[in-house]
């Protein structure tokens, strides 16, 4: 199937979320919770991650993770991610019971796109200590993609996990995730790039990022996406392709924030006081800028770029 058609037809199926601008969201993706070995590239900013989890939970936020939460082409088994994250687990049940939780299924995490693979592994999960199961997101429904819709101008938002972008991730994830979980992830342990990874070829960054704005030129609507772990933000009257970059940036999280009609790129690190203490802080890397200005603009050519944080 044609790229632009398969992400055209994701966005006739997707669920919609209504917001307004009174609404909160932080959307991540790119998580890549693993199962703590020397392989979990989230482990080093699980700290990062927490935190930035915990604000927004308390600042009540709805969490969106649009794609690649769990890393599951590395790892067969989502209880010994669920085990060794238990944290961040935890508080993610959090926002599940408030009603404010959603997940997107990517390439890392395709798996979930299989109804009795959720039934299975995310409705419940066995607590060692307590010898028990324990109701992790009971009911939950994982999607493919999402549409934000403004409840009072009724403009949409589409969001993806952006691999559908990529002939590799998406009709040969299966025979990818085969190489990388019984060969490039045995050599990355000695220095070994992964060359399936869009997130380590620029190449294929590249390519990824054309197809998803050409998909917003056609069809004239915002997309935020993950997948290619380069945060995007446009300018206003550039074409309206985001990307709220990863969680397992070297030292660093981001995420984009759509809160009290603005939408925001935002990045988590570990700051210094002017006393040499330590602690985890926010950092605008772009905007905010009103969400009414970029539904208001004009359509610009397809030639436009917009501005990577990369």
């Amino acid at each position: 199937m044609n790229k632009l058609k398969r992400i055209s037809k994701v966005f006739e199926a997707a669920d919609e979320i209504l917001f307004d601008d009174s609404s909160r969201i932080i959307l991540m993706s790119d998580v890549h919770r693993g199962d703590g070995s020397w392989a979990d590239d989230f482990s080093k900013n699980q700290n990062l991650y927490f935190a930035a989890l915990n604000h927004y939970y308390n600042e009540n936020y709805t969490y969106i993770e649009i794609g690649d939460g769990d890393e599951l082409w590395e790892n067969k088994n989502l209880s010994d991610i669920v085990y060794v994250h238990s944290n961040a687990f935890w508080l993610l049940s959090k926002f599940y019971n408030d009603g404010r939780l959603y997940f997107i299924f990517g390439n890392h995490d395709m798996a979930k796109r299989n109804e009795k693979f959720v039934v299975n592994n995310m409705y419940q999960y066995y607590d060692e200590r307590e010898n028990k199961y324990i109701p992790l997101f009971k009911n939950i429904k994982i999607h493919e993609g999402l549409i934000l819709k403004h409840r009072v101008t009724n403009d949409k938002i589409l969001l993806i996990h952006g691999h559908q972008a990529s002939f590799i991730d998406y009709d040969m994830w299966r025979l990818t995730r085969f190489l990388v979980r019984y060969l490039w992830r045995p050599l990355e342990l000695f220095g070994v790039n992964d060359p399936t990874s869009t997130a380590k070829n620029y190449e294929k960054k590249d390519a990824v990022e054309r197809k998803l704005t050409e998909w917003v030129m056609q069809e004239k609507h915002m997309l935020i996406a993950g997948h290619t772990h380069r945060p995007m933000f446009p300018e206003v009257g550039e074409p309206l392709y985001f990307n709220d970059g990863s969680s397992i940036h070297p030292r660093c999280i981001t995420g984009i924030e759509i809160a009290d009609g603005n939408i925001t790129l935002v990045k988590w690190n570990v700051k210094t006081k002017d006393d040499g203490t330590l602690f985890i802080g926010r950092e605008v890397l772009a905007g905010p800028r009103r969400l009414k200005d970029y539904f208001d603009q004009s359509v610009p050519e397809i030639n436009s770029h917009s501005n990577s944080m990369d």
